[in-house]
Parts: C-alpha cells; structure tokens; sequence
C-alpha cells in the first residue's frame, strides 16, 4: 500500500501543480493559447463540466455532484480491489496509485472549481486535435493501462 499511496501523492501534487501553473503562472484563462512545441504540443484553456470528450457539457449543476460522487465511489473500489487482491504486485499499486491520484486530482477541481481544468493539447502528423486534457487525465489513463497490462487475473496472490 507504500506504492499505491506514493504514486497517487505524486500523480495528485503533479495534477495540481500543473494546474496551479497553467491558470496562475501563466494565466492560461486570459491568453487562452500557448504555442509550447508546435504543432505536437499546446496549451488551450478547457473547462470541462462534462465528462471526456465533452459528453454532459451542457448538463446541469447537479451533474457536477453526480461526477464527484461517481469518482469517490471509483476510488473507493479500486482501493478496495488492490486491498483484496492485488496489495503484493508493486506495479498494480503503481498503477492504482496513478488512477487514483488523478481522479482525485480530478474531484478537486469540480470541488474549487466547478469544473475540470483542461489545457494539454497534443497534435501530430497533420491531424488536428481538437480535444485538450490535463495531467490527471494521462495519470488516470497510465493507471488503468497499467492495471489492465499487470492483472494475471488471478489476484496477484503469488506474483513473480
């Protein structure tokens, strides 16, 4: 549980931090584009009241309450399912770690803010990407990845 609760600590302070950057340091919110790496990597201001892609971005206020709820009640189970089954293997509490640091990264932002704070954008090869994400995101994204790539789906009782 050392690993998961390291690995969430930093995935949660690096969310935070570049967010704390992105709307105060650089004050994203009134220059609304920073060219970092064109064109791989810029910064575009998001506010993001829905879920991914946009989905429920036009919902009402109560949707926000049922966004938290539902990422709580996630966190809660993965914490339970790696408390249950899968505590041994260092890389599943990595991984958990990640996915709940980010979504509690996540959680904090609806909770300040009303909203998630989005401002990575990534485009390459001619394809223009019109979507923007945060660092929770990558971290919720590298969490499930890695617990889906490391679960044998026999409960990590005797990893190798």
């Amino acid at each position: 549980m050392r690993n998961l609760f390291w690995a969430g600590f930093w995935a949660f302070l690096a969310d935070q931090a570049s967010k704390y950057a992105i709307l105060y340091v650089l004050a994203l919110p009134d220059v609304r584009h920073v060219s970092v790496l064109p064109p791989l990597l810029n910064f575009f201001y998001g506010e993001n009241r829905g879920i991914n892609f946009g989905l429920f971005d036009g919902a009402p206020d109560a949707m926000r309450w049922v966004l938290i709820v539902f990422s709580l009640v996630v966190v809660a189970g993965v914490l339970y399912w790696v408390r249950r089954t899968a505590a041994q293997d260092w890389r599943i509490a990595i991984s958990a770690g990640f996915l709940v640091g980010g979504a509690l990264g996540n959680v904090v932002d609806r909770l300040i803010y009303g909203f998630v704070v989005d401002f990575l954008n990534v485009s390459c090869c001619g394809i223009n990407n019109p979507f923007v994400f945060n660092v929770a995101d990558v971290f919720i994204f590298l969490g499930a990845a890695g617990i889906i790539l490391f679960d044998r789906g026999d409960g990590m009782k005797n990893p190798s």
